[in-house]
């Protein structure tokens, strides 16, 4: 029924519904604009609920769309030869097992994150709701785009908002965190900008022969520059290859996977270009870190999937072990400065520096269960900080710090939001039965038939993630309690309903397993072939 709707565009967009109406409400009804812009963000996950229960889980890439965007000439002395060269950007959506998670996982959290902006936002809610949605345009972009200029284009579009987003609705020192997460993720799309610049160039050219002509074009079309770039032999040995100014070799894709790695290596991100990422989970509000520690870190992994392992089979197994020693540092790293902080926030952030690590392993392992258990530690651990931020801006609310310290026995007049801290806190140390155990388990046992050293000193990181975690949540939880907050009210059925909500998958994919494995497993399938070829 899904093949002849235009279901990912009618998806990626549907935002802009809610941005339409956000604009006839006045900005001083906050009751309605809250409703409306959280509303906003209902039907792309209606509509990712939908395109989950049409998917053939036994099939690639699906629901694809495409159209011819720009067709440019470009001038004769940019490329010499007296012939007439053509620049084709494709507007091209489509999806895979592992798009649709992701797709799935960006709708959710948004919906969530936005039913938390109801309590953590307290100003200027029309912008704030129109800027989320403009971003959420953005995600789900990425992980549908098919052509890299539109790849592109997605990505640049959640960098504008999430800027506004910190910088406006941040605490303390929020213009400052919202410069300086511009800079570093500006100076990674600058190496993503140059890299794919290079690979239209070099791997995007092809001859369109005609009955009476040809057509010499570049074109952004990931299909053709992949099988070109995987296939380099052959192109090569192409006659477009023949008539191409600009020549594909080694030197040109290895520079081109490096360019890459460090563009997501920084959006992800990979020590040492980690500290803007410490800085917003400590200064944006807790909604907006929940949609950045949830979704955003996933897009540099997803990158590096797609595109290094993608586009790079040979570069990829070159550099598999380089690859797999930041991983190792990212875990290790992040494990021991989360477990010697005194802020709740700043636990949560070296966290997720030490849990994107295990992603890095996963990748590194090269095989399909490494792999399978990096994209689950993508989603797990998307619902396990989404909803610790989310509990984190209710208590922040609640008692206006996040100190361990200042912070203790709360469970006693919080005991609803005190029982779901701790199963988050489970889920992120890896309890058998919760979502993070399955996505460690597989990740490393992935890893260990090829690097059993590195493999061990992963693991390590598990075991500092058990005591930061029962350090800061049994801290909160129990103890001595500030007798300020022997008075403060439960969670309200706002903040009950998405903690509930994401407890719900958390605990799904732990004990049911198959409905992610099954979701991503042909593509997994299909990258690992695509190496091993």
């Amino acid at each position: 029924m899904l093949d002849n709707i235009p279901i990912l565009s009618l998806l990626v967009f549907s935002p802009i519904v809610g941005i339409l109406a956000l604009l006839f409400i006045r900005s001083e009804n906050g009751r309605l604009l809250r409703i409306v812009g959280t509303a906003g963000t209902a039907l792309p996950l209606l509509l990712a609920i939908w395109l989950f229960s049409g998917f053939d889980f036994g099939g690639g890439r699906q629901f694809a769309e495409q159209a011819l965007w720009v067709h440019l000439p470009l001038p004769t002395e940019f490329v010499p030869g007296g012939v007439q060269y053509y620049l084709e950007l494709g507007y091209s959506l489509s999806v895979d097992g592992i798009s649709l998670a992701l797709v799935f996982l960006t709708a959710l959290i948004s919906t969530m994150a936005a039913l938390a902006s109801f309590s953590h936002i307290k100003k200027r809610w029309k912008a704030f709701y129109i800027w989320f949605l403009v971003m959420e345009i953005g995600m789900l972009g990425v992980f549908t785009a098919q052509d890299l200029f539109l790849f592109f284009i997605f990505f640049e579009m959640t960098l504008v908002p999430l800027f506004f987003l910190i910088g406006i609705w941040g605490y303390k020192e929020r213009e400052k965190t919202a410069n300086k997460f511009l800079i570093y993720n500006g100076i990674g799309s600058a190496f993503m900008l140059l890299a794919f610049i290079m690979m239209i160039t070099t791997g995007g050219f092809e001859i369109r022969e005609t009955a009476d002509s040809a057509d010499y074009v570049y074109t952004s079309s990931m299909e053709t520059i992949m099988h070109n770039m995987v296939s380099v032999d052959s192109y090569v040995n192409s006659a477009a290859y023949a008539q191409s100014p600009f020549h594909l070799d080694e030197g040109t894709l290895v520079l081109i996977f490096f360019l890459l790695l460090l563009a997501f290596g920084i959006k992800l991100p990979i020590f040492p270009f980690h500290t803007w990422m410490l800085k917003v989970h400590t200064e944006a509000a807790p909604s907006v870190v929940m949609l950045h520690s949830g979704i955003l870190l996933k897009i540099g992994a997803y990158g590096l999937i797609r595109f290094g392992m993608q586009f790079f089979p040979e570069q990829i197994e070159t550099y598999a072990l380089l690859i797999a020693v930041l991983g190792v540092i990212n875990v290790l790293y992040g494990a021991v400065l989360a477990l010697v902080q005194s802020d709740f926030k700043l636990v949560l952030a070296y966290s997720s520096i030490s849990h994107m690590g295990i992603v890095l392993l996963g990748i590194a392992s090269l095989s399909e269960i490494g792999v399978k258990g990096a994209i689950f530690q993508m989603v797990s651990h998307g619902f396990i900080s989404a909803l610790m931020f989310l509990l984190v801006g209710s208590f922040y609310e609640r008692t206006e710090t996040t100190a361990l310290e200042k912070l203790g026995g709360l469970a006693k007049s919080m005991p609803f939001m005190s029982s779901i801290l701790l199963t988050a806190g489970l889920a992120l140390l890896g309890l058998p039965g919760l979502s993070g155990f399955i996505s460690e388990f597989l990740a490393f046992v992935g890893l260990f038939d090829t690097r059993p050293v590195l493999t061990v000193l992963g693991v390590l990181g598990l075991i500092l993630a058990s005591a930061y975690v029962l350090r800061s949540v049994l801290r909160i939880t129990y103890g001595p309690m500030d007798a300020r907050f022997a008075e403060v009210k439960d969670a309200r059925l706002i903040e009950a309903i998405p903690m509930i909500i994401l407890v719900t998958f958390i605990v799904l994919i732990g004990i049911y397993p198959a409905v992610l494995s099954e979701t991503i497993g042909t593509a997994v399938t299909d990258i690992i072939n695509g190496i091993g070829g």
